[in-house]
């Protein structure tokens, strides 16, 4: 079906720049936004558009609405969908690209997209469309990220439409906007790579060096050659996010290659999940037959991916070796990475004696009985300060007592010579009271089918600053119910 050109709505103070349109279009199809009828707002990040820069108000104007909607253009934004490729569970998919997302341009350091905005030339057999469901889920997940700390697109609003939309069963359309420095990902290497378009590889590298990795011009190590230091610097971030993500307890749900951030991003929110009971093998995408994805896994599969990347990367690097040498860091990186987020959780230094024995103990204490695990740190982080405190019953999670109150005590131990007033403020800080569970993000999802977004507002408010106690909304730090363990997050998101 064809639809009239849009209409343009003013975005003052936004000063649009259009640099990865400029690499030419090897890399992208210009094309506008698909319209859906009468669209509402369903979420709102007013903190972010003030980070923006945008207008007091934006995200209750009709024009904003509209335009974030996919049914009008925002003034000076150049939509398109951009091309790449990539390997999905572990087999290469060959050409995939932007099926249902749409980059509007630069605007106050940031890529916009609108995901769920319609089809692409890259949809493939997909409708283009995101639905209500999964678009509040993505909404949340990734404010509540960047609130922990954890490198992450953002997520600017969510706006729906009663327009249907078919998946395992006929849901309602939505349309996120959500922002980046940028959105290249593994994939867009692999693309080029595979289909034998060097010089088009080499404009990509060398925009991504000089935009986001100048340093890799300096480097001295792997002969001075600068996309062998792409790739370790790549590396280097990789590794530090899984770090992140483990010590959360995040599970991504779908590392393909194409949704891997060449910044270093958590990216594409589809099947993700938060552990509630701590098991290591938990796989949280229904998808996922053969748990190539479960939670352990994570890491080792980053690792596979980046030696994707680096196969992409060989025709400029030329020397294998120099790829290898770029990819081994990752086994030192993230190990260290990973002990200095445990550390924090524990309140305790890096160098701590034991630091090591601590972690591996209380892990394997944690996984034995799938004790909660954002619960278990929190409590944790107040039972130093006050073991007899109600919010710091560590001992009520576990059955088997005596073995935990040993642990408790060999970590009591480890604090023996400081203020455990300071050190349990520390892990305070480190150790959120609020992720984004199943459960809550089905209850706002449900409320929203409703028309009730209160439960959205709610969520974001508190996910916002996840270390806050927030008394008020005690009931999202409660244990899940059982029904929580029923709930089925897959691909078709």
């Amino acid at each position: 079906m064809q639809f009239p050109p849009l209409t343009t709505v003013p975005s003052p103070g936004l000063r649009w720049q259009h640099s990865f349109a400029g690499l030419g279009e090897d890399f992208y199809v210009p094309l506008q936004p698909t319209p859906v009828p009468a669209p509402y707002w369903v979420g709102c990040n007013q903190g972010l558009a003030s980070e923006l820069g945008l207008a007091p108000g934006a995200l209750q104007d009709e024009g904003w609405l509209q335009a974030l909607a996919g049914n009008a253009l925002l003034e000076g934004s150049q939509p398109l969908a951009s091309v790449y490729s990539g390997h999905q569970f572990g087999v290469w998919a060959g050409q995939l690209g932007d099926g249902r997302a749409i980059l509007l341009g630069e605007a106050s350091g940031q890529e916009w997209q609108l995901k769920g905005a319609g089809l692409t030339p890259f949809s493939r057999m997909g409708d283009g469309r995101a639905v209500l469901r999964s678009s509040i889920r993505e909404f949340l997940c990734s404010e509540v990220m960047h609130a922990l700390g954890i490198p992450t697109t953002r997520a600017l609003c969510v706006t729906g439409s009663d327009l249907p939309v078919r998946r395992e069963v006929v849901e309602t359309a939505a349309v996120v906007t959500r922002l980046a420095p940028s959105f290249i990902r593994f994939g867009h290497f692999e693309h080029f790579s595979h289909t034998q378009q060097h010089d088009a590889l080499k404009v990509l590298s060398d925009y991504v060096i000089d935009r986001f990795y100048p340093n890799c011009r300096k480097d001295g190590r792997f002969g001075g050659n600068p996309y062998a230091a792409l790739l370790a610097a790549v590396t280097e971030r990789t590794a530090r996010l899984l770090a992140q993500w483990q010590s959360v307890g995040f599970c991504h749900g779908v590392m393909n290659t194409d949704n891997m951030s060449i910044l270093g991003l958590t990216i594409d929110y589809g099947p993700f999940q938060f552990l509630d009971g701590y098991n290591p093998a938990h796989i949280c995408n229904h998808s996922d037959h053969q748990g190539r994805y479960a939670f352990h896994r994570q890491p080792s599969i980053a690792y596979w991916n980046l030696f994707c990347l680096g196969q992409a990367l060989l025709p400029l690097i030329d020397e294998q070796e120099n790829a290898i040498a770029a990819l081994e860091p990752f086994k030192e990186i993230y190990p260290q990475a990973l002990q200095r987020c445990f550390a924090a959780k524990l309140g305790l230094a890096p160098e701590t004696e034991g630091l090591t024995g601590l972690i591996e103990q209380v892990l394997q204490r944690l996984a034995a009985e799938q004790v909660d695990f954002t619960q278990f740190w929190r409590r944790l982080s107040h039972w130093l300060a006050n073991p007899e405190a109600p919010e710091g019953q560590v001992l009520d999670l576990f059955v088997d007592r005596a073995a935990i109150q040993t642990w408790l005590n060999d970590f009591s131990a480890s604090h023996a010579a400081e203020d455990r007033a300071a050190a349990s403020a520390r892990m305070l800080a480190a150790n959120p009271k609020f992720v984004l569970r199943n459960h809550l993000g089905e209850l706002a999802i449900r409320a929203a089918g409703q028309k009730d977004y209160s439960a959205v507002a709610a969520l974001l408010k508190v996910l916002q600053s996840p270390f806050d106690e927030h008394p008020e909304h005690a009931d999202f730090a409660a244990l899940p119910p059982d029904w929580a363990a029923s709930i089925a997050i897959s691909c078709s998101s």
